[in-house]
C-alpha cells in the first residue's frame, strides 16, 4: 500500500511539474514600449509667435542664425517731442527694451536693411517701419546701445516709431529675428512700465 501511495504522490508532482512548465511556455514575451518622439519645436522661417504682453520675453535667434537673443520689451512712452526732434506725424512711440544674449557667441538685431528688425502694426494693419517720419532723430544716450550683445551680457536699446494719433492706438510691436520669425507684444495706448520717468528725462534735450 506504501508503493501505491509513493507512486501516486510521484504521479502528481510529475503533473504539476509539466502544467508549471507549459505555462511558462505559452507566456509571450514581453516587449519594451515604444518611444514616443516629441516634434521639434525649432523655429521655421516666416512662422508667428502668440501675442505678448509689454514686459514679457521672447527668445529670438540672432542675426545670420548664430546665437540666441532674449527681447524683453520693457516701457513705452508716448510724446510729441523728444531728443531734439518733434514727431511729424503726430506723436512718438518710443519703446525700450532689454537684449541679453542667451548663448556662448554674440548676437544682435537683423539690420533694417535685411527685413528684419522692428515694426509697428496699427489697429487696421498697417505696417510702420522703425524710420518712420522723424523717429530715427530720436536719441536716447542709455538706449542707444547697437553694438553685438556679448555672451553672458545685456544692453538696453530703444525703437522710435513717428505715428497718428491712430495709429499710435492699440498696435501691436513686432519684431522679426533672423530666421524671418515674427514676434509680437500687444502694446497699451499710454505710458507704460518700470522706467518710464527715465525714459522721460532721457528724452529731454
Amino acid at each position: 500500500m506504501r508503493a501505491r501511495a509513493t507512486a501516486a504522490t510521484a504521479a502528481l508532482l510529475l503533473a504539476a511539474l509539466t502544467a508549471c512548465g507549459g505555462g511558462d511556455d505559452d507566456k509571450a514575451e514581453s516587449k519594451p514600449s515604444a518611444v514616443e518622439t516629441v516634434p521639434s519645436e525649432e523655429s521655421t522661417a516666416g512662422t508667428v509667435e502668440e501675442g505678448m504682453k509689454l514686459g514679457e520675453s521672447a527668445r529670438t535667434t540672432s542675426d545670420a542664425g548664430t546665437g540666441v537673443l532674449e527681447i524683453t520689451p520693457d516701457t513705452v512712452v508716448f510724446t510729441k517731442e523728444g531728443g531734439g526732434e518733434t514727431a511729424e506725424n503726430g506723436v512718438f512711440v518710443v519703446v525700450t527694451m532689454k537684449d541679453k544674449a542667451m548663448t556662448a557667441v554674440a548676437a544682435d538685431e537683423p539690420a533694417p536693411i535685411t527685413g528684419g528688425g522692428w515694426k509697428w502694426m496699427a489697429a487696421d494693419g498697417e505696417m510702420i517701419g522703425w524710420d518712420s517720419g522723424n523717429s530715427s532723430g530720436v536719441v536716447m544716450d542709455k538706449y542707444n546701445n547697437a553694438d553685438p550683445v556679448q555672451p553672458g551680457s545685456y544692453q538696453w536699446r530703444a525703437q522710435v516709431f513717428d505715428l497718428t494719433e491712430e495709429q499710435a492706438k492699440g498696435g501691436t510691436l513686432i519684431y522679426i529675428d533672423g530666421e524671418e520669425k515674427a514676434h509680437r507684444w500687444q502694446m497699451p495706448s499710454e505710458d507704460a512700465g518700470p522706467h518710464v520717468a527715465e525714459v522721460k528725462k532721457q528724452l529731454e534735450f
